[in-house]
């Protein structure tokens, strides 16, 4: 076996399906090795766009996704994907091409120092010397990447590590003892070649697959579980925050769901928590947030930092608040708990729900009545005339037009802002967006993912004009490997989130401006379908479209024309 087969087995070892990719040299073996042993290889158009596939696959099935790109350029046009899944504190497996170990520094080609690179973006790092070392060192990336807090590893994998040893010694010009050197400089350089061959190569047909290794995640005990019966038993207007934190294992979400519904108390859901009720459960709340945690007496925080969406801790202020992390630094940033449990939220709400049951009817009410009053604001504000069709109309709409069995994927400002007070996700897992990093461009990658995750549903790319140019080119990759994604395209012509706070403040539109495009001809130039619409009528005749259209294999993009809100004015974020 060469190093690509050995990887390709140790994947499959592993529970891998899918292997993204953007061809190169340097790594062909892995992905022609991988389609070999039945891993469905995607072939992206860009190399960010592979690892953000890769991302949503680990977020949705817990097992970590695999990327395998090129060397040098290969490799950096993934830093952010990578980044974002360190602070998304998702697990995931980047390969990465490497120049020759026998050349490593003499100027080949695309050889950079990768490593000093990737160490600070990933929880691991490791370099493959030799094809004896593939194993133990995916093994050990695997492991790693889901140990405690979830995370990205990066393995970098020389390309004589991945070849025939036959075809690598040829490539290095070894030769054999049947050809003596003529010199005495052929002789040290044919020495040390074939020294270096030899230590490469040596003990590559006795490598052993072995299983998986195991990983361990923080865990709580009996009596952190009684210490928040005990406060909950005394607590009149408890709240609790359930977020990403909290979805770290995907095949318990539904016993997470029946958890938080047993415990009774009013819950905020944010980030992959997001669906995690039905879209209109009334222990639910989806607005005024702010004012309802400082009207409780007890705050729950799942899988939920005291970071800038919760103002640095300032919402919480001086009340007695539960944090339950993985994470020792998120338990504790920007503010100490009045009780901190390092463990996994998830695991422990599961267990914290057999124990207790409250019912909080008339705080619960109370917020309710916010909430109430917040969407009746909304529906106001969707009434609103504008120069195009109202976003928050628009939303209200798509909202009534959306199944069961939609994800959503949020790849935007404004425009998925407001998405996010007007749409509902209707599961577990229904929702997509790319975390604490805020990283525009996860749109297409993401909805790779999810779509070959869970074919059967519809998946759904909410994107801003301006974060759609990242990634719109990747409806080559949809139409090529039958994957029907349906984009919303939110175009005002503007990078509005921006816009509108730098107009008022420094008085100047510049770099903040974009045309009325015609997106909706990319997906038509790569085999796809798209309409441009411009009223509202149209875009709810589009949007059932796209739903038939997709479940009958096209891809989709709806342009629509939207007008500039003021809906968001006042939310940028420091």
């Amino acid at each position: 076996m060469n190093g690509g087969e050995i990887i390709a087995k140790v994947l499959q070892n592993h529970g891998v399906k899918f292997l993204f990719t953007l061809c190169g040299g340097h790594i062909s073996p892995i992905f022609v090795s991988a389609e070999n042993l039945g891993i469905r290889v995607i072939d992206t158009r860009h190399e960010v766009n592979a690892v953000f596939a890769a991302d949503a696959v680990s977020r949705l099935t817990g097992v970590p996704g695999v990327a395998a790109v090129t060397a040098g350029p290969g490799l950096t046009n993934t830093i952010t994907a990578v980044k974002n899944a360190y602070l998304a504190q998702s697990p995931l497996i980047l390969l990465g091409g490497g120049a020759a170990t026998i050349l490593k520094g003499r100027g080949s080609l695309q050889d950079i120092d990768q490593m000093s690179m990737m160490k600070p973006n990933v929880k691991w790092a490791a370099r493959i010397t030799k094809v004896k070392d593939i194993i133990p060192t995916l093994e050990k990336a695997f492991a790693v990447a889901q140990d405690g807090i979830p995370g990205p590893v990066f393995v970098e994998c020389p390309i004589d590590t991945l070849y025939n040893e036959e075809l690598v010694r040829e490539w290095y010009g070894a030769k054999s003892k049947d050809v003596p050197p003529r010199n005495m400089q052929e002789r040290v350089i044919q020495w040390y070649i074939n020294r270096h061959a030899r230590k490469l190569f040596e003990g590559k047909d006795n490598v052993q697959f072995n299983q998986p290794h195991s990983f361990s995640t923080p865990s709580h005990n009996s009596s952190d579980v009684e210490k928040v019966i005990s406060r909950l038993k005394q607590a009149k207007s408890p709240l609790m925050l359930v977020g990403s934190g909290a979805m770290m294992q995907p095949h318990k979400a539904d016993e997470l769901a029946k958890a938080v519904l047993q415990l009774g108390i009013p819950v905020y859901l944010s980030g992959m928590g997001r669906g995690l009720l039905d879209k209109d459960h009334p222990l639910q709340m989806r607005h005024k947030r702010k004012e309802a945690i400082k009207e409780a007496d007890l705050i729950i925080l799942a899988g939920v930092p005291n970071d800038f969406r919760l103002d640095y801790g300032n919402h919480i202020g001086h009340r007695p608040f539960v944090s339950i992390n993985r994470s020792r630094e998120d338990l504790n940033k920007n503010k100490r708990p009045s009780l901190g449990i390092l463990a996994d939220p998830q695991n422990f709400l599961i267990d914290l729900a057999k124990k207790y049951s409250g019912n909080y009817s008339e705080w619960m009410q109370k917020l309710r009545s916010n909430d109430n009053a917040r969407e009746k604001h909304i529906d106001e504000q969707a009434a609103n005339d504008l120069n195009g069709i109202n976003p928050v109309k628009l939303f209200r709409a798509l909202d009534t037009i959306l199944d069961h069995n939609t994800i959503l994927v949020a790849d935007g400002g404004d425009f998925v802002a407001t998405s996010a007070y007007t749409l509902k996700p209707r599961a577990p897992l229904s929702w997509l967006d790319p975390g604490v990093f805020g990283t525009l461009g996860v749109g297409a990658g993401f909805a790779l993912g999810a779509k070959l995750v869970f074919p059967e549903k519809d998946v759904w790319i909410i994107y801003g004009d301006g974060s759609a140019g990242y990634s719109l080119v990747e409806y080559d990759t949809f139409v090529r490997h039958k994957l029907p994604v349906i984009s919303l395209i939110g175009n005002d012509a503007c990078w509005a989130q921006i816009a509108r706070d730098q107009v008022d403040f420094l008085k100047s539109d510049c770099a903040v401006q974009l045309e009325h495009s015609n997106y909706e001809m990319i997906g038509k130039a790569f085999g796809a379908e798209g309409v441009r619409v411009e009223n509202q009528a149209a875009f709810e005749t589009a949007a059932k479209e796209a739903k038939e259209k997709s479940r009958n294999g096209i891809p989709y993009i709806i342009n629509a024309i939207i007008g500039k809100s003021d809906f968001r004015k006042g939310s940028i974020s420091m």
